[in-house]
């Protein structure tokens, strides 16, 4: 996808056409939002195939090897379809990555929360079909969506067993404190002595969650914030890698080129293409 954000209905039409067509399981490099309203949708994530009635939510993180086919219920399919780039609500997808890694789908109630969520992707959708949409806006909603479904899914308690829940517990505490160092020049250890815990242990919760090593996972939140500043900001690349910890304007170039194909000033240019 080379949008940084895309938006879409799927309506019965599309469900059939989506059905005859080859749909076979794939990974894609962007965030998959999808809120049905009516209808079903038969989904293949994690080697686990089930069919989830409306209304739902479903949430896929990049990578992940899936498929989905909505499906026609009472002759009525009516979903929305959220894709976008990870840097695109940076901060916001990391600490989604935790709750949603090992349960993508959620059912949810035909009632006020759900209506709030039909709401503001009505006011999204609104919103990107301008011919010059404002994607400061559109971040907010998007946020504020989740934001919602993080609240409703607390509520539904659905976190399977105690391990689960310490290990997605350390997760979420790696990540607030990944937020508040990424940008200093902190190693493993630094990390895992904070949790009170070995280096070993805090790797394998990590490779089970977004099956990347720590390093991994703090060099990519520093690509996101990389990528954000490229795009919002006048700064130079200089000065990019440097509030990034990158100390030498040669080794972020390659650190990020290695990361996303593009050099900062490749990227640069062609989120402004795409953009405009």
């Amino acid at each position: 996808m080379n949008e940084i954000f895309k938006m879409f209905k799927v309506d019965v039409a599309d469900a059939e056409r989506i059905g005859k067509s080859i749909n076979e399981p794939h990974q894609h490099d962007y965030e998959e939002l999808i809120i049905g309203k009516y209808g079903q949708v038969e989904h293949f994530i994690d080697f686990n195939s089930q069919v989830i009635d409306a209304p739902f939510v479903s949430f896929v993180t990049q990578g992940k090897l899936h498929r989905v086919r909505p499906l026609a219920k009472n002759n009525q399919c009516d979903m929305w379809v959220l894709r976008f780039k990870s840097e695109f609500i940076a901060e916001t997808v990391f600490q989604l990555y935790s709750a949603y890694h090992d349960k993508a789908n959620i059912g949810m109630k035909a009632d006020t929360c759900f209506k709030r969520l039909d709401m503001i992707c009505q006011i999204i959708y609104e919103e990107y079909l301008l011919e010059s949409p404002d994607l400061s806006i559109i971040q907010q909603l998007l946020s504020s969506l989740f934001t919602i479904i993080e609240s409703e899914r607390k509520k539904l308690n659905l976190n399977y067993n105690e391990s689960k829940k310490i290990q997605s517990h350390t997760f979420k505490n790696f990540l607030a404190l990944l937020e508040k160092h990424y940008k200093e020049s902190k190693d493993v250890n630094f990390y895992a002595e904070k949790l009170f815990m070995t280096s070993r242990n805090l790797n394998l919760i990590c490779q089970e969650v977004l099956h990347q090593s720590v390093s991994e996972i703090i060099e990519t939140r520093k690509l996101m914030e990389a990528k954000n500043l490229l795009v919002t900001s006048d700064k130079t690349i200089a000065e990019i890698g440097y509030e990034l910890g990158f100390n030498e304007k040669a080794y972020f170039t390659h650190s990020f080129k290695r990361k996303s194909g593009f050099t900062p000033s490749q990227y640069r240019k062609e989120i402004a293409r795409i953009i405009s």
